[in-house]
């Protein structure tokens, strides 16, 4: 016989942070504005911004998309990396959290960067972010992966996160500039180049 019995529903809200603080993977608890919520809230909204930077890619049909949503998921890891303190975790705990030991996932970066890189002419001004929806959006997302590092590395300093994900991030800033670039390459959209205006 069947069981048509709807399976429980997960509530949105548990009420455990009303009174200011939340709980890392951990279980201990802390200030909700403490340094590690600070680099989990700031990776999340470099998630957001990918999102959106995801639906005009696919409006613009310029084939960021899937490296795109793989950085997400990788942000997700970097985010339980971040909320496991290293030296106060158990061996499960930190074994399920780890987050790119060997380099690989830099290296991956590394490829798309200068993969990117070889379909763009050559860097010869700063250019301001621009370029269409696409691409100002990954220029955005790129300020915000610069933000994400600042955040991470003092938690890496203090020895409660791995040190690849402050590599990581580092290198995806640099990603997301070309991505921004590219996007406008494939939109055929001009970047605009900075200017000194001079003062009268």
């Amino acid at each position: 016989m069947a069981d048509n019995t709807e399976p429980s529903r997960m509530k949105i809200y548990t009420r455990t942070g009303d009174k200011g603080t939340s709980s890392l993977y951990t279980g201990e608890r802390r200030p909700k504005d403490d340094d590690i919520f600070e680099a989990l809230g700031t990776t999340d909204e470099l998630s957001s911004l990918l999102g959106l930077a995801i639906a005009y890619s696919v409006d613009a049909q310029n084939g960021l998309e899937v490296k795109l949503q793989k950085v997400q998921c990788l942000l997700q890891d970097i985010g339980s990396n971040v909320a496991t303190p290293r030296s106060k975790a158990s061996d499960a705990k930190l074994a399920r959290t780890i987050f790119d030991m060997d380099g690989t996932l830099v290296a991956e970066l590394e490829t798309w960067i200068d993969t990117l890189d070889a379909e763009l002419p050559p860097l010869k001004n700063f250019i301001l972010p621009s370029g269409g929806k696409a691409a100002s959006t990954l220029h955005v997302a790129r300020t915000v992966a610069r933000r994400a590092e600042r955040r991470v590395v003092p938690i890496v300093a203090a020895g409660f996160a791995d040190e690849s994900t402050v590599k990581y991030l580092n290198r995806l800033s640099d990603f997301l500039f070309n991505a921004a670039r590219f996007a406008a390459k494939q939109e055929g959209q001009k970047e605009t180049i900075y200017r000194k205006f001079e003062t009268s």
